[in-house]
């Protein structure tokens, strides 16, 4: 039971990350302080608004970095490359360093990139810990990622609306902060084990009241985010959706209530009936012959080769004439398996899924926020 509440601390930690490292959405409140102090034109500008976006190029590093470190340690590495990146742009701003435009554009490379660690931190928590039910879990955590923007408005209107500065210094910290916040529930996992179908869909359940959740706090950031007038009001707006975001801790309760529930009272109801799942018997049959050789995989320390015969050990065990069907059921040609697994850079690279989302990332999310940051 300890475990299951640890795992649910973890997924509200991950929606702290996801909620305060989208620094670059609010580039264009401090754009123009930029291009004032360089002394650019807007294309030079538009320059810089690609390269705080495009520093995600580089951010297949942070999956180099977790092959020989542990995940808090890369957690802080990219706590500390926005708070380097931003940081030092804050000190340009404020004309207590001076920097030649091509310095500030690698600096804008390594804030953007810090976004994209703090992304794969998320992830593979999310993988790790949810493993029949990451769908959920990513789609959860994701979606906070979006509020960053609305986020940092209350903050920098709370602090001092009359400062454009104020955006890049509170990007450079803030996601530092959160970082510290979050480091024991990431440093404190709990053991991956096989879960029984009744976890799974209670699991469902209480990811049905997140979403609900998740949707309730974009509302209210839309609707009174934009309506600020002065700092009192921005500081009880900011507190409220503080509020919001450590409300998720309530789901511990509703897990230790549920569990006392089955164990004191007979209830006759059955709650899987009217759960949303979204993994099918094959797809949970597979689960649980296959999930319990993570516990022994280290996702922070594991080397190339280690997590190549990982996945060739697993690949075996789906020989079997037991697991046959499953395994027709889930390996497809030119495609991998749902688990989660980690695979060999050639085996991405060859696999059509992986280029169709590269591309529809960089032509969606990529190019799109460059052209909104220009607008703004």
């Amino acid at each position: 039971m300890a475990g299951q509440s640890r795992k649910w601390m973890i997924l509200v930690a991950t929606i702290w990350i996801q909620a305060f490292t989208g620094t670059n959405f609010d580039f264009s409140s401090y754009s123009s302080e930029i291009k004032k102090v360089l002394g650019v034109s807007q294309v030079q500008l538009n320059y810089l608004a690609v390269a705080s976006d495009m520093g995600k190029v580089l951010g297949w590093s942070s999956g180099l970095a977790l092959m020989y470190f542990p995940l808090w340690v890369v957690l802080f590495m990219a706590a500390f490359m926005g708070l380097f990146g931003y940081g030092i742009q804050w000190l340009v701003i404020r004309n207590a360093l001076t920097l030649l435009y091509i310095m500030v554009f690698f600096l804008c490379l390594l804030a953007g990139c810090s976004i994209c660690w703090f992304n794969t931190v998320c992830f593979v928590l999310c993988i790790k810990n949810f493993a029949a039910n990451r769908a959920l879990a990513l789609s959860l955590t994701v979606s906070y990622n979006g509020l960053s923007a609305a986020l940092y408005v209350l903050a920098n209107d709370a602090i001092n609306a009359s400062s454009s500065s104020l955006y890049i210094l509170l990007n450079s910290v803030i996601p530092l902060i959160v970082s510290i916040a979050t480091l024991i529930p990431i440093i404190c996992q709990p053991s991956v084990n096989p879960l029984p179908p009744e976890t799974v869909d209670n699991d469902s359940i209480l990811f049905l009241l997140l979403n609900v959740l998740a949707i309730l706090i974009g509302v209210y950031l839309f609707i009174c985010g934009p309506n600020t007038l002065d700092s009192t009001t921005a500081r009880l707006l900011l507190a409220g959706a503080i509020f919001l975001l450590v409300f998720p801790l309530c789901v511990f309760g509703v897990v230790y209530a549920r569990h006392w529930f089955h164990l004191t009272i007979n209830s006759s109801f059955d709650l899987r009936a009217s759960s949303f799942v979204l993994v099918d018997d094959d797809e949970l049959e597979l689960h649980k012959r296959l999930v319990s050789h993570e516990a022994s995989f280290n996702y922070g320390n594991g080397s190339l080769s280690e997590v190549g015969s990982e996945y060739q050990k697993v690949s075996q065990k789906c020989i079997d004439k037991d697991s046959a069907r499953c395994c027709e059921n889930v390996i497809r040609k030119g495609k991998l398996i749902i688990l989660g697994e980690e695979h060999l850079a050639q085996v991405i690279l060859a696999i059509l899924d992986f280029w169709l989302y590269y591309i529809t990332y960089f032509c969606g999310g990529t190019i799109g926020l460059v052209y909104s940051n220009n607008l703004g």
